[in-house]
């Protein structure tokens, strides 16, 4: 008979394969396949809950609140730096991708900077949302995101979509709002993927952390989501900064507003449009 871990690691092997199948269908949905990765692993081990995959019509279902939470996989939580320095600079590419969704031009590629942090504010209807980028954990990325929102490439674009059950993001940075948008140049994934020994088992990306959006390895883009709540995700997507407490109170006022049509998964309820972003 098999083994509680044996049936979780056959569960998580059928996963990377749905994985990487759905991920060439869609465009930067990542979050609602983990979101149904989760919830075959969960059931798997005895968990609590499970979900859906994204759909206006579907629903999040949950176990009874009086269940024990014993069964819960108790997933590490991210660390915040390296297990290994990088060097002071390093050398990025930025590959075309599929058409920008909006005019950009690319970042440099040459000697950019692997430590400090710089400041993006992203001012919204809603309050403003402060960002530390973090340059010392995912160099490449916050070089790309620094250099788009110097450009205006955020700016007057919506954050089209929130999860509110299982995972709690908030997700921005495309400028069509279809989820499916980009600046036209790709990035490859860097921390915590770069140092991971498994990306399939999740660990929690805590409240407050930032990581970019992709719809499989090395096509990250404009695309990032705000955790406004502890969220157990596969170690793929690059984490590169955090949400200032000021941000965070606005994130939160912005997640009890909740989803279109009480869903936990599609669009704010309240439109969330980032009327600009500013490299302080």
């Amino acid at each position: 008979m098999s083994t509680n871990k044996e049936r979780r690691q056959q569960a998580l092997s059928q996963l990377e394969k749905e994985i990487k199948s759905r991920d060439r269908k869609e465009k930067t949905k990542p979050l609602s396949v983990v979101f149904a990765s989760l919830a075959v692993i969960l059931v798997v081990v005895g968990g609590i809950w499970y979900a859906a995959t994204r759909s206006a019509e579907d629903e999040v279902i949950t176990a009874d609140e009086t269940s024990t939470t014993a069964a819960t996989p108790d997933y590490e939580r991210l660390s915040l730096t390296r297990a290994s320095a990088l060097e002071d600079t390093v050398t990025c590419e930025y590959p075309d991708s599929r058409e920008p969704s909006k005019e950009v031009s690319k970042p440099a590629t040459d000697n950019v900077s692997a430590t400090g942090t710089v400041t993006v504010d992203l001012k919204t209807a809603q309050g403003t949302i402060g960002m530390e980028l973090d340059r010392s954990v995912s160099p490449c990325t916050v070089n790309a995101i620094e250099h788009m929102a110097s450009e205006g490439f955020y700016d007057d674009t919506v954050c089209h979509r929130i999860t509110t059950s299982g995972i709690y993001v908030l997700q921005c940075g495309d400028p069509s709002g279809t989820g499916a948008g980009g600046p036209g140049f790709s990035f490859a994934n860097e921390y915590p993927t770069d140092e991971a020994a498994d990306v399939n088992t999740p660990v929690i990306y805590e409240r407050g952390t930032i990581a970019m959006a992709n719809s499989g390895p090395d096509t990250n883009g404009s695309q990032f989501f705000l955790n406004y709540e502890d969220s157990p995700l596969a170690p793929s997507y690059t984490y590169f900064g955090q949400i200032s407490e000021e941000g965070l109170a606005t994130l939160d006022a912005i997640a009890e507003a909740g989803a279109e049509g009480g869903t936990g998964d599609g669009a704010p309820a309240e439109e969330v449009r980032i009327e600009s972003a500013t490299v302080a």
